[in-house]
């Protein structure tokens, strides 16, 4: 069996030394016990006796060692050679005897018994069997760099062309081979199985560190001379590894031979076919039929192409004649249409007149006066055949009939039913089409033609023959000094392929002769090999449909051990958890692995460690006395490496007080508590969900670390809220219903207004009525505190599987206080109650004593079952493990069932206890039926689902080939690829994707980034466009397919230049104002020209408010960065546009204003409000009115003094009476004196000496009142005491009647 590479000896794992036990046995008297040695070992020792056994078989008889001189000559060879194989196994046997005291008197086992029977017993087969799979012994290089740049490798084909390399003639050829290998290998061709030699044709060359051929007719020759089949050799000092024979062709478009066709006349429902016999062409063109004006024509059940290009019709119709019928070839390399010349129809009829109406009647061609006969096939003739396909081509089954009415054809297969999921119909059911034949589609079909006058039927035997195709392609082989191996090579097809080993490119015969090489038939035994074993073998499997050919090499390595992974590695890990401490590592030979915690010199495996092949320590469950350092140590005959990993056990994240469900009144605050345990080394976060969804903590809310508080709940807040308690290691979470009741009306009576509360929580529970699936729980509920009870929450715990975790089981009404529950098999129940009401839940009730119920078979089996490859050679079977209310009985567990897809196989089964099982040494990428079906002790669950599951994928082997690339601007490209053959995605394809990189730019002294960037093309697609691509720049670019694993080998690198493009927008534009005059703009270059700067555009216009000016445009050469603009006004602001330009246009524009000037506020204002039509009101009518205040002003100046009136008193003037200082309060003689002028006080004031005489004060209420003739009609009445203290100012004329009263 294969032995991985970088892997720990698990079986190593039960070794222990301990010579001193055998010396304490012999010391007591016990037989001596054998030293326990490997199990790796001990297998090998074992096959190398049974071996021995089997070589001393002559004929049925055992000879021990007396005895060998009375065997034959054969059964001597035999034995000398199985005594070579086991050399060095008991080389090692014998150092660890020789560790191992005797004392006298401890003897050896006796020997062999003469066993007298005429055929070795059964196991004797089997485990010469297990023996010859030993020898398959290898290494796997790992894929750190540093490890395979230091191995010595032979060389190893990568990349080659397809074996029928058909290419363009019109294209330069290109032959591939990439090849690997460490020292990296030369490369030479063969041509039709001669040297070919490259430097003698100045057109043919070889592309460096590759063998990849170009062969240049840029400068003239034929590519039709270089057809012929090559062969590529890639050699380093350790051999020669050996491509496909590749069949060069170049393809053909040949023209279409001249004829001139008569016009084809024919009776009106007779059958018709028109033949097309293109011109052969490389590959076979696609045929179509068109008429001459290069319209299609319309096929239908009657009138059709068949698979050969011929137009067939089943019955010819007046309407036929309404066209030609021209036969058009397109070539698919060449993309040329070629077209033959056009068959003209003329047809025959009883009725001339072709009425479009009798085209849909029910009776068409009676109508037509045409005769109905039975069907006849018009392809193929007679009524059988035969065919041959190939296994994996598509099968291609044909049938097309005549007659009136038009036939309906069927297909059958004889003795069963056709394939439905390979089987399809096409060309109107003419064609019968079976994708992916295997040697089950062989038989007899048959077509069955039937019209309403018979049915004629025609049998097709098929016979299915097969190339040769991979059962066990031959792997690279990679062994320790005098380790064995094998290379097998074995392939099937029909007729049986035969097989041909070659070394080194040469027939195995005349390679020099190796002793420790054994060839039988599909087989190479490699026996104790040494550094000089080294070699590149092929193998060549071929029938007369074709060839496989595989080269493996084998190389010799002597490494000591080496650790692969990060030295002294943290693991932190939570409590009773299940965790891997990993330690990869690699040496030759294949190390053993040990594994030790705090320096201990006890192995560790068994109990709760469990050691796996790759050398990695699974701790099932996590204790907290497993922390600690873990040391793993690789061993070998060359030397031990050691590394170690500390393992931290931290306790888990738990929420001890969950939030609990509640009913909240709108405009109320609602508390959900959250209360987490964690380990405090641990940084914890609590986030909340609500409707699983991220919550927005608004103003309303406030959270904090052990609670969640919402304030004025509003009805959007109804919903289910989720505490998250996480930390970088683990999580936990709970979660609660807030329910929101609308407002309630104002209460009614005196028990409404009471106060409102939760309810209490249920008392006194009790089980009654038990039975195997049902208990009655009956339980006396809690005060409700002014709020009925809506609802009771009965919840269940049990204790197998989640211990202290309780579960909804049922709700059941408020009015209700006893429920009958359903009940799950074996399950040990316990129960409580929560009651509900409109304010929330009441705390849980006190747990009800504990019920188990009975057992039975499981009722269902696991959810989610998959199946995905977590490496290329195995595929991850997973499932959700099912729950203590459906494991249904003790020891629960799974029966695993698993098989290839489409193969009659039978099933594989295993049985596993969790939740995981990794199907080991898959095919890469291959459909697995899998079955996974639930079992206790009391029986298994029903019959499972089957899931369909894939292996794991490889890396894809192949690259998109004629990658071919078409410019479509400045920024964007078109990609057209081949697709790869989809057995070389080895996977899912996911896309194809293209690498590019920006090689340099087209401007010298430009830097550019070369980092690579990607376009996806996501499916099974032959083009797309790359775009965001930079003008004037040379790119490179490579595409690769990618499945789920990764991206496969990366195809030919192609160069392409993209065109100038307009540039990008000038970088760093200032604009500065030194003073009111002047503005200066400066700026950069482009930061990416995109061609060659022809210059600078800017633009520019002033503007003021919502005003704008004339738009200037003013250009610059490519070297100026400073302009200077003069302002034709101070306060005008500039917009300003500035824009590079290439040939091809002006780029991407930046704009900038000028500043604005310190007093813009106002400018801005005014020019907005000045040019109002209501400002323009307001001011006209102020300026009037300030006009008529002045003539006012200046008419009582030019009359004189104001002469105050003293109204009437009943008490005289007394000296107390106030007086103003400018004495225009009383009455006096120098009051009557002549004006003398007006005296201006400080504030800029008028002060008059004169008081007015206002005929306005003697009126009632302060104002006068007039007759329609200007008469006054008021009355003479007494002012206050508080008017006659008022200044000459208070009794100025303020209105305009007195204003205008004044006049007078």
């Amino acid at each position: 069996m294969r032995r991985l590479a970088a892997r720990g000896a698990a079986g190593d794992a039960g070794e222990v030394a301990a010579p001193a036990a055998d010396s304490t046995d012999c010391a007591q008297g016990r037989s001596p016990r054998p030293p326990r040695v490997t199990l790796g070992l001990f297998v090998l020792l074992l096959c190398d006796r049974l071996i021995d056994l089997c070589a001393i078989w002559d004929p049925g008889v055992f000879l021990h060692a007396a005895g060998w001189k009375r065997a034959s000559g054969t059964a001597r060879r035999r034995l000398n050679e199985a005594e070579t194989l086991s050399s060095v196994r008991e080389a090692q046997v014998e150092r660890l005897e020789a560790a191992r005291p005797r004392r006298p008197g401890c003897r050896e086992r006796g020997p062999v018994l003469r066993m007298a029977r005429q055929q070795p017993p059964p196991w004797v087969h089997t485990a010469i069997l297990l023996c010859l799979l030993s020898l398959t012994g290898a290494i796997e290089i790992p894929m750190d760099p540093s490890i395979q740049n230091e191995l010595s490798q032979p060389p190893t084909i990568t990349k080659q062309s397809v074996k029928d390399h058909i290419v363009d003639p019109r294209d330069n050829i290109l032959i591939e081979c990439e090849a690997k290998g460490n020292p990296a290998p030369s490369f030479h061709w063969t041509r039709n199985s001669r040297f070919f030699n490259i430097a003698k044709d100045p057109r043919v060359s070889m592309r460096r560190r590759s063998g990849t051929l170009v062969i240049d007719f840029r400068s003239g020759g034929r590519p039709e001379e270089y057809e012929g089949e090559y062969q590529c050799f890639a050699r380093n000092k350790f051999g020669t590894a050996l491509s496909n024979r590749i069949r060069l062709q170049v393809s053909k478009s040949p023209l279409w031979p001249k004829e001139n066709l008569d016009p084809v006349v024919v009776q009106e429902g007779a059958p018709l076919t028109l033949q097309c016999n293109p011109p052969p062409g490389l590959p076979s063109p696609v045929i179509f039929w068109m008429s001459s004006s290069m319209e299609p024509i319309t096929q239908d059940k009657r009138v059709s192409q068949g698979h050969n290009g011929d137009l067939y019709f089943s019955n010819v119709m007046l309407q036929d004649m309404q066209t030609d019928y021209s036969c058009n070839a397109r070539f698919h390399f060449t993309h040329t249409i070629q077209q033959k010349n056009a068959f003209t129809l003329k047809v025959l009829t009883n009725n001339p007149y072709n009425d479009s109406s009798l085209r849909n009647h029910p009776d068409m061609y009676s109508a037509r006066g045409v005769a109905e006969r039975t069907p006849s096939f018009m392809y193929p003739q007679g009524t059988a055949s035969s065919q041959m396909v190939l296994r994996g081509m598509d099968l291609l089954l044909e049938c097309i009939a005549s007659g009136v009415p038009t036939p309906d054809i069927a297909w059958y297969k004889k003795g069963g039913d056709l394939p439905s999921d390979k089987a399809k119909f096409e060309n109107f059911n003419k064609a019968l089409r079976i994708t992916n034949v295997s040697e089950e589609d062989s038989g007899e079909y048959f077509c069955l033609a039937s019209n309403k006058m018979g049915s004629i039927r025609h049998t097709i035997s098929v016979r299915v023959k097969a190339a040769p195709y991979w059962l066990d392609e031959p792997k690279n082989l990679i062994l320790a000094p005098g380790e064995d191996g094998r290379l097998v090579c074995r392939a099937n097809g029909n007729p049986k392929p035969t097989v041909q080993w070659m070394v080194n490119g040469e027939p195995l015969q005349s390679a020099p002769p190796n002793p420790n090489r054994e060839v039988a038939g599909d087989t190479i035994i490699f026996r104790d090999t040494q550094i000089s074993s080294r070699a590149v073998y092929q193998c060549n499997t071929s029938n007369e449909h074709g060839y496989l050919l595989a080269n493996a090499f084998v190389s010799v390595l002597d490494v000591p051990p080496r650790m692969l992974s990060p030295r002294n590695q943290l693991i932190r890990v939570i409590l009773y958890n299940r965790t891997r401490l990993d330690c990869p590592f690699f040496g030759s030979p294949i190390p053993t692995l040990r594994w030790f915690k705090n320096g201990q010199g006890s192995n560790l495996d068994g109990g709760n460690y469990h050691v796996y092949e790759n050398g990695s320590l699974e701790i099932k469950m996590i204790r907290k006395e497993d922390q600690g350092i873990y040391t793993c140590v690789a061993t070998n005959i060359l030397g031990k490496a050691e590394n170690q990993v500390r393992l931290e056990v931290k306790d888990p994240t738990r929420i001890y007080r969950m939030p609990e469900d509640q009913v909240a009144k709108r405009g109320t605050t609602v508390q959900l508590e959250c209360r987490v345990k964690h380990d405090p080394s641990l940084k914890l976060t609590v986030s909340w969900l609500k409707d699983d969804e991220p919550l927005y903590i608004g103003n309303r809310m406030k959270k904090e670390d052990d609670s969640l508080t919402i304030f004025g709940v509003a009805e959007r807040d109804q919903g289910s809220y989720t505490c998250i308690a996480s930390t970088e290691l683990d999580q936990d979470l709970a979660k609660a219903h807030l329910t929101v009741l609308a407002d309630q009306a104002t209460p009614t009576n005196r028990l409404a207004a009471l106060p409102k509360g939760r309810p209490d929580r249920p008392r006194d529970l009790e089980l009654t009525d038990l039975a195997e699936r049902s208990v009655r729980l009956t339980w006396i509920p809690g005060d409700d505190n002014n709020s009925p009870i809506t609802d009771y929450v009965v919840q269940f715990e049990e204790d197998q599987f989640q211990p202290g975790v309780w579960h909804d089981h049922s709700k059941f009404p408020g009015s209700v206080n006893s429920a009958v529950l359903q009940l799950s098999p074996y399950v040990n129940y316990q129960f409580r109650v929560i009651a509900v009401n409109e304010v929330g839940s009441s705390h849980p009730s006190l747990p009800s004593e504990r019920y188990r119920t009975s057992g039975a078979p499981p009722e269902s089996n696991p959810a989610d079952v998959r199946g995905e490859g977590t490496r290329k050679n195995n595929m991850e079977i997973t499932w959700t493990p099912m729950n203590a209310t459906s494991a249904f009985g003790p020891n629960l567990r799974y029966i695993v069932k698993w098989r290839r897809r489409e193969t009659r196989e039978t099933w594989n089964n295993v049985t596993v206890w969790g939740s995981r099982y990794v199907v080991g040494q898959t095919p890469v990428y291959v459909p697995y039926e899998i079955r996974v079906q639930a079992e206790n002790d009391f029986g298994k669950g029903p019959e499972p689902d089957t899931v369909i599951g894939y292996s794991g994928e490889d890396y894809p082997r192949a690259a998109p080939t004629d990658v071919k690339i078409r410019v479509l601007n400045s920024t964007a490209i078109s990609l057209q690829w081949n697709r790869v053959y989809p057995d070389t995605v080895q996977g899912q394809l996911r896309e194809y994707r293209a690498y590019y990189w920006r090689e340099s730019s087209l401007l010298k002294n430009l830097w550019v980034s070369q980092k690579r960037q990607q376009a996806s093309f996501p499916g099974d697609r032959p083009r797309g466009v790359v775009s965001r691509l930079f003008p004037y720049s040379n790119y490179k670019l490579e595409m690769v397919v990618v499945n789920g694993r990764g991206d496969g080998p990366r195809s030919e690198t192609k160069e392409f230049t993209t065109p100038e493009g307009v540039p990008s927008a000038p970088r760093r534009f200032r604009v500065r104002q030194p003073n009111l005059e002047t503005i200066n703009l400066e700026w950069d270059h482009p930061e990416h020209p995109n061609g060659i700067l022809i210059g600078y555009t800017l633009k520019y216009v002033a503007f003021n408010g919502t005003k704008l000016g004339k738009q200037i445009v003013e250009n610059f050469s490519p070297n100026q960065t400073k302009f200077t603009v003069r302002r034709a006004d101070p306060v005008s602001r500039y917009r300003f546009t500035l824009s590079a330009r290439t040939q091809v246009g002006s780029g991407e524009a930046v704009t900038e204003e000028s500043p604005a000037p310190p007093n813009e506020a106002y400018t801005n204002n005014q020019a907005d409000i000045a040019t109002q039509g209501w400002f323009i009101g307001l001011m006209c009518a102020i300026a009037l009115l300030v006009l008529i205040l002045l003539i006012v002003c200046f008419i009582k100046r030019s009359r004189g003094g104001k002469y105050p009136v003293r109204e009437k008193k009943d008490v005289p003037l007394g000296p107390e009476d106030p007086k103003e200082e400018d004495g225009s309060f009383d009455y006096s003689d120098e009051d009557n004196k002549p004006l003398q002028g007006s005296q201006t006080s400080l504030d800029g004031t008028i002060k008059q000496q004169e008081s007015d005489d206002s005929l306005v004060d003697y009126g009632e209420g302060g104002e006068g009142q007039f007759n329609e003739d200007g008469s006054f009609i008021g009355q003479y009445t007494v002012k206050k005491d508080k008017e006659e203290t008022e200044g000459n100012e208070s009794s100025e004329a303020t209105s305009p009647v007195n204003a205008i009263y004044s006049l007078a």
